[in-house]
């Protein structure tokens, strides 16, 4: 069992809102919680932190009644509850908002928010009253500063303003203890703000939070105290720091993560990837740039600046309305993803599980199936061949995983970036464009990202980093360019900007 170590204790005058205490859960013979605590006081802010797979969605379904535990005990103030059911748990007041969102997409932001708890006429408790609805779900939406049509399908949301559309829905929900899990991981910069202002208002009329997060940077920003889990077990208790994340880092991998950015010894080359007046109507105007051999290039801007939209455009999976992209000095013709995988480009995608990976499909089956020409033998598939390019880039990537069989979506979110990445590799590709490479990946599984990345500039490849982590710019990238608007506004050197020069220049009309 790891030590457990805890410096806080709450006074004996404040009775704990709820307590977790030895948690056990497993599934298939394999346990997932082995014996977590956790203690929640009111009205405080508690993060919630460990690896991928270290078991904090699942003690957070228990806590949300959505998931039974095996052994173990809940209190909730003082006294001892079976949470059996969601039910239950938000006849308490505890709501959850989950890190795959919950929403039903035909339906109107105010009917999601409602739904479930929908308001009667008066005196007639069968029919809804729909004004009010809207009229509530006005307010709610004004309370929290979020900028939303309370009548729009949520289908035509993005995945933000859905994230925001699931926090207002648990907020208005409960009074006692909202659970967040991830849920900045789809946010610009504003919308944090925004989010964090929620949760400190949820705080000052008394309100707990859990706030299960990734980003300790964030975390430190709005957290009173945060537990650590690893592998099943409470390992770590205490107040949240405001900067040095040392001992929580070690509390979360078990180990010390050394040069957690690794040292950027740029060997430039000549220019790989060349874009020039690339633009798309209604989405992004005359983007004009070029990355080197040995580069790592990073886009930053807000959500919506057109980012993501640069980058399918480039790849070919979106048509441009006009502009030119060069590969090693020549024009190309890229009108399809086929196009650019066939010049050597590789597109990691900020939605890994929807457009990155097959998950029903096997670990080999998703490390070839960009390349799978390589593998056919006599006009058959090769399968030990396959088998055997998986086990190598296993070993290479360091990607865990039961065997080369397991199906791609049981694995970690590290884990699976680490395929998809592979998958390229195989493909023998040379262009990379990353979009949010660590998007819901734990510390430890950054860190080897960025180590692989870093490897792949090394040998000559030409990266471009799409990321809405300013750290990971900075820690990256050799150059920054500063998207607003759909425009290219600024060409930065990661060693002589900050982080204030890059927010001015995604957020000001006039710079």
């Amino acid at each position: 069992m790891p030590e457990f170590s805890s410096e806080f204790a709450p006074p004996p005058s404040i009775l704990p809102l709820v307590e977790l205490r030895s948690i056990q859960k497993s599934y298939g013979g394999v346990a997932v919680l082995k014996n977590a605590h956790l203690s929640i006081a009111p009205g405080e802010i508690h993060g919630l932190v460990g690896e991928n797979g270290a078991g904090k969605s699942t003690l957070m379904k228990i806590l949300g009644g959505e998931t039974h535990r095996d052994a173990g005990e809940v209190m909730w103030r003082g006294e001892t509850t079976s949470l059996a059911s969601r039910a239950q748990a938000e006849t308490l007041g505890i709501t959850m908002i989950h890190q795959e969102l919950n929403l039903a997409p035909h339906l109107s932001v105010a009917e999601n928010i409602f739904l479930g708890h929908e308001p009667r006429l008066q005196g007639l408790p069968g029919i809804l009253d729909s004004a009010r609805e809207l009229a509530d779900t006005r307010t709610s939406l004004k309370q929290f500063g979020f900028h939303l049509n309370p009548r729009i399908k949520v289908r035509a949301l993005s995945p933000a303003q859905r994230q925001l559309v699931e926090i207002a829905r648990a907020v208005v929900r409960t009074q006692r203890l909202v659970i967040m899990d991830e849920p900045t991981s789809s946010l610009s910069i504003h919308e944090v703000e925004d989010l964090f202002r929620v949760v400190r208002q949820l705080k000052a009329q008394g309100t707990a939070v859990v706030f299960v997060t990734h980003r300790l940077e964030e975390l430190a920003q709005i957290a009173d105290r945060v537990t650590v889990l690893r592998d099943g077990e409470t390992v770590h208790e205490g107040s949240m720091p405001s900067s040095e994340f040392g001992e929580l880092i070690r509390a979360m991998v078990g180990r010390e993560l050394k040069d957690f950015y690794p040292a950027r010894d740029v060997q430039k080359q000549r220019v790989v990837l060349s874009v020039e007046d690339l633009s798309r109507k209604d989405e992004f105007e005359g983007v004009s740039f070029s990355i080197c051999g040995g580069e790592i290039v990073g886009l930053a801007g807000l959500v919506g600046a057109g980012r993501t939209e640069v980058a399918e455009t480039i790849f070919g999976a979106t048509p441009a309305d006009r502009g030119r992209i060069s590969i090693d000095g020549t024009e190309v013709r890229i009108r399809h993803p086929k196009d650019a995988i066939r010049h050597g480009m590789a597109l990691l995608t900020e939605d890994r599980k929807r457009t990155g990976l097959a998950g029903k499909l096997s670990l080999a089956q998703n490390i070839t199936i960009a390349n799978l020409g390589d593998l056919i033998r006599f006009g058959r598939l090769d399968i030990p061949k396959e088998h055997q390019v998986c086990r190598e880039f296993r070993q290479r990537l360091g990607i865990r995983a039961s065997s080369t069989f397991q199906k791609v979506e049981r694995l970690s979110g590290g884990n699976q970036q680490k395929v998809v990445l592979a998958k390229w590799l195989f493909r023998k590709a040379r262009i990379f464009l990353f979009d949010e490479p660590t998007r819901g990946v734990d510390v430890g599984a950054k860190s080897e990202i960025y180590r692989l990345m870093n490897e792949l500039a090394q040998s000559g490849a030409a990266i471009l980093m799409i990321s809405s982590e300013l750290p990971e710019i900075f820690g990256m990238t050799d150059r920054v360019l500063v998207m607003r608007n759909g425009r290219l506004v600024k060409e930065l050197i990661t060693a002589d900007t900050n982080q204030e020069e890059i927010m001015r220049y995604a957020t000001l009309e006039e710079n």
